[in-house]
C-alpha cells in the first residue's frame, strides 16, 4: 500500500494546502477533483461529500482521457443531474486518498466532523465559492453535509441528506467500536475484519439471504463468507488502517447538537432548501434518523424513501432514484455553459 496516498491515479486530482496550524495539525492539504466551470457569479457550485471509504473521484468515465468510473458516476456528465454545475469533491481530512491523514503524521490528532467541514470551508474560500448552490452527501458525507448547513447556514442554498443522521447512535458507535478494536489489535488483518463487519451492516438481511442463502462453495466456504472475504481483500489493498480508525472515530463523535443547545436547536439553524432521504431496507441508518432530520429542518419537505433491497448501500446503488432527487433539488443550470 502507499502509492494512492500521494499520487494521482485518475489523472485529475488537485490539491489545496493550508500552511497554518489547524485542529492540532501544523497544516494540512486536501485532495479534490472538479467537473465543469465556475460561472462569473460563482452561483453554480455544488459540493459532493463522500462516505467512509470513498474519495474525491465521483466521476471520470464521462471525460476523454479519464476513463476510471467514479462512485457517483451517474450524477456528472452531459444530460446527467449535475450537468451545467461546477462540482467539487474533496477527499476528507484524515483520509488516505491524497489528503492529510494519519499515515503522514505519527500521533495524528483526534479530529471531528466539524474539523473536516472547517477544512472544507477553507477550500471553498480558495476556490472562490462563497455560497454552494447545493451540498450533497450520504452516510458520512451526509454528516458533513448537515454540519455544513448548521455551521455555515448562509453558505448553503440547498441540501441533500441521504441515509444519514444528526448524531451517531449507540448502535452505530458500538458497531464502529468493534471495527476499531479489530484494527488496533492487528492493523492489516483487523482492517479486513472491520470491513466484513461493516459490509454486513451496509446490506440488508433480505438481500444476503436471497443472494447467498446457505450455499457452500467447492472450497468449503459459505458463499456469503466468500463475498465478505472478497470485499475485505479489496479494501485492504486500497485503504489505510489508521485512516479508517480516524474517520470512524470522527463519525462516532458526530452530533450537530453538541454545544448548540441540542439537536432541535442546531437543525433550526439550517436555512437551505432541503431534501432528506432514507432507504427502506437500511438497518445501519434507519429511517427514524432521517425523519428526525426532515422534521427538524424548516426547509425540508416530508421524508423521501428510496425503495431498495440493498440496504444502506442503496444510496450508492440506486442511481435512478438518487438522480431524481438531485434533479428536483437543483434543476438544470445553464450558468457555466
Amino acid at each position: 500500500m502507499g502509492g494512492w496516498r500521494f499520487g494521482d491515479p485518475n489523472g485529475r486530482r488537485k490539491w489545496f494546502s493550508h500552511a497554518e496550524p489547524f485542529a492540532g495539525l501544523p497544516g494540512f492539504q486536501l485532495a479534490y477533483e472538479t467537473w465543469g466551470t465556475l460561472n462569473a457569479e460563482a452561483s453554480n457550485a455544488v459540493l459532493v461529500l463522500h462516505a467512509l471509504t470513498g474519495d474525491s473521484h465521483v466521476a471520470g468515465g464521462v471525460e476523454p482521457g479519464h476513463p476510471t468510473p467514479g462512485w457517483w458516476e451517474s450524477l456528472i456528465g452531459p444530460g446527467r443531474p449535475l450537468d451545467g454545475f461546477f462540482v467539487v469533491a474533496p477527499n476528507v481530512l484524515g483520509g488516505c486518498q491524497g489528503s492529510t491523514g494519519p499515515w503522514q503524521y505519527p500521533g495524528f490528532p483526534v479530529i471531528t466532523i466539524r474539523d473536516q467541514v472547517a477544512a472544507e470551508v477553507l477550500l471553498a474560500g480558495f476556490l472562490g465559492v462563497e455560497r454552494w448552490a447545493a451540498v450533497l452527501g450520504g452516510s458520512m458525507g451526509g454528516m458533513r453535509a448537515v454540519e455544513w448547513a448548521v455551521s455555515e447556514p448562509d453558505r448553503v442554498e440547498s441540501l441533500l441528506l441521504l441515509a444519514t443522521t444528526a448524531a451517531a447512535s449507540a448502535e452505530q458507535i458500538g458497531l464502529a467500536s468493534a471495527q476499531v478494536h479489530a484494527i488496533r489489535a492487528d492493523p492489516v488483518a483487523g482492517l479486513g475484519i472491520a470491513r466484513r463487519i461493516a459490509h454486513i451492516s451496509y446490506r440488508s438481511e433480505q438481500e444476503l439471504q436471497a443472494r447467498f442463502g446457505r450455499q457452500v462453495q467447492a472450497d468449503g466456504r459459505f458463499e456469503v463468507e466468500s463475498y465478505l472475504d472478497h470485499h475485505a481483500a479489496k479494501l485492504t489493498r486500497r485503504f489505510d488502517p489508521e485512516s479508517y480508525v480516524t474517520l470512524t472515530e470522527a463519525m462516532n463523535s458526530h452530533d450537530v447538537g453538541r454545544g448548540r443547545g441540542g439537536t432541535s436547536a442546531a437543525l433550526a439553524r439550517v436555512k437551505a432548501r432541503t431534501i432528506v432521504a432514507g432507504v427502506d431496507s437500511d438497518r445501519l441508518y434507519p429511517l427514524g434518523q432521517q425523519r428526525e432530520l426532515a422534521a427538524g429542518i424548516a426547509g425540508a419537505d416530508e421524508l423521501r424513501v428510496i425503495e431498495s433491497p440493498h440496504g444502506h448501500d442503496a444510496f450508492l446503488i440506486e442511481s435512478g432514484q438518487v438522480g431524481a432527487l438531485v434533479t428536483e433539488l437543483v434543476p438544470a443550470h445553464s450558468g457555466s455553459r
